[in-house]
């Protein structure tokens, strides 16, 4: 196994001969590009087919020249994919270090599992390139800290996957909250429902032949390939995943701090299990979560097992303040006043559901036309990581307040847990030799 330091000293020395070994058709495309942004998209099996489509949206600035995924079966369709949507095959890579090795590549996409976000983003930013990364960005509040600094140390650009930071319509209503239009708001509300089914009991099997289950788990330690974590399911084992509330429970969480005008809270408490099926979820399927301020409050609920909608929607947030209520989500929004008359609304137009695992979506296409903005006309980022980061942190302390069964005094200029050495020392995770991240 190669470790992350001969990686990095391997990179310094041999990024010059993989420049020289490029071949003459790629060569041709990089000189023929009229200053598009090179884009190599690492992790293909589900979101990045919503890279892929934005990718294409933004087609004018910027192209696919490497597509990366450790399971062959999976690259060669995304391959394929590539080349009838872009126009243009791209290069594949098993391995994403030879993608980071290449200096035309200008910016790289992860959409891998959630262990891998930070560890692959920090490579990046070390490697010279422009990052965006899917929520989450971390899988533990130590790397989200750390990701926050690697972006600072190397100044290269870092959007995390919340589009709906890039939504007109989202944009447009936290501006008005912000400005009064339901009083000053205290109380923010934020669920997800969905009728996910069960991932059962799976059994240790052979690694699939196309498959390299060592990168795979790259940073994670290492354990034997079971039949039912890949190439989705991981989400639900702790090693890899970080459960629903970071799955989903980010992209509302994030939208509910953002109209609240808040970070950090000054407490965290949670409750839930693992009700609706009994199987090898490590996680809970239904979570009750409150975030204290001063004073304002913040809750999350999560049924993922359970499909009843909220306000009618089976994801959203709402906004409640002195003198009314925002119920807002993809779609669009409505205005209530204080007895829950609705005042005005406005639909965007689309409809979205919690049972769609891609997302391709305007929102997205939006939020990479901003990324690559950013990259070339300095255009500010509506995600930047260390605004992205903290609805991340947020809800990472709520999985060890529900770990540890009690709620967590925080530092609201960080969110380090106070006075709790159990639960701090959930703050990190273990690493597979080598593999752990350093900024």
């Amino acid at each position: 196994m190669v470790t992350r330091r001969e990686f990095l000293d391997a990179m310094a020395v041999g990024a010059a001969g993989l420049a020289v070994g490029t071949t003459a058709k790629s060569y041709e495309r990089i000189v023929g590009a009229n200053d598009r942004l090179n884009f190599a998209v690492i992790g293909l099996n589900g979101r990045g087919y919503a890279h892929l489509s934005s990718l294409k949206a933004n087609k004018s600035a910027a192209r696919i020249s490497h597509v990366c995924d450790v399971d062959g079966n999976i690259l060669k369709k995304f391959a394929d994919a590539t080349e009838r949507e872009m126009g243009e095959a791209p290069t594949a890579e098993k391995d994403f270090r030879a993608i980071l090795a290449q200096k035309d590549v200008d910016a790289i996409t992860i959409a891998t599992p959630d262990h891998w976000h930070t560890p692959m983003a920090i490579a990046g930013l070390q490697a010279g390139k422009h990052v965006y990364v899917e929520k989450p960005c971390s899988h533990n509040p130590a790397e989200g800290a750390m990701l926050v600094e690697a972006q600072q140390k190397h100044g290269k650009l870092v959007q995390m996957g919340t589009q709906q930071r890039s939504s007109p319509h989202s944009m447009e209503i936290v501006e008005k909250i912000h400005t009064g239009i339901i009083g000053k708001p205290y109380l923010a509300k934020a669920w997800y429902s969905n009728t996910r089914k069960s991932i059962g009991t799976g059994k240790e099997a052979p690694v699939p032949a196309q498959l390299d289950w060592e990168l795979w788990q790259g940073p994670a330690p290492r354990r034997p390939y079971r039949d039912n974590v890949h190439p989705y399911n991981w989400h639900w084992f702790r090693t890899y995943g970080t459960g629903e509330t970071l799955n989903n429970g980010t992209h509302e969480v994030d939208v509910c701090r953002w109209a609240l005008g808040v970070d950090y809270p000054k407490r965290v408490a949670a409750t839930g299990g693992r009700y609706h099926f009994k199987d090898d979820w490590q996680f809970y399927d239904t979570l009750m979560t409150s975030f204290v301020y001063e004073d304002k409050m913040l809750t999350w609920e999560g049924t993922c097992c359970q499909g009843m909608k909220c306000y009618g929607r089976d994801r959203g947030s709402a906004i409640l303040g002195t003198t009314g209520t925002v119920v807002m989500d993809r779609d669009g929004y409505e205005i209530y006043d204080l007895k829950g008359n609705k005042t005005n609304e406005f639909k965007a137009g689309s409809t979205t559901s919690s049972a769609d695992l891609r997302g391709a979506d305007s929102m997205t296409d939006r939020h990479f036309a901003n990324f690559i903005a950013g990259i070339r006309k300095g255009e500010k980022l509506n995600a930047p990581i260390a605004v992205g980061n903290v609805a991340v942190t947020m809800l990472q302390l709520s999985n060890i307040a529900w770990e540890v069964k009690r709620e967590l005094v925080l530092d609201p200029k960080d969110g380090r847990i106070q006075g709790d050495e159990e639960a701090m020392k959930m703050w990190g995770r273990e690493y597979e030799k080598g593999w752990a991240p350093h900024v």
